[in-house]
């Protein structure tokens, strides 16, 4: 993907949090939604930066990713992984 990386990083962040805000506070997302919603047709190129800020959004505890319902680390897991509202994740008023 062209652009500045740490501009995509952003855009992933913020589209990951609004997703998120936007569904039920049990829904899940998948790291692709937030790929697809800032990446246009090249998303695909976009996903492991998705998964990058996934896995940091979930150091902060502000998500938690899961795989099979279980919380793993995304930077090892293999395979689909869901992006839940975490701990400290704080909806929009």
């Amino acid at each position: 993907m062209p652009g500045d990386p740490d501009d995509l990083d952003a855009r992933l962040r913020a589209s990951m949090l609004d997703l998120l805000d936007r569904r039920a506070a049990t829904s899940t997302i998948c790291p692709s939604d937030a790929a697809r919603a800032v990446g246009g047709p090249g998303w695909r190129a976009a996903m492991p930066q998705a998964r990058d800020v996934a896995a940091r959004l979930a150091d902060e505890g502000v998500v938690e990713v899961r795989q099979k319902g279980e919380p793993v680390d995304v930077r090892t897991a293999r395979g689909p992984v869901r992006i839940a509202r975490g701990a400290r994740f704080r909806p929009r008023a």
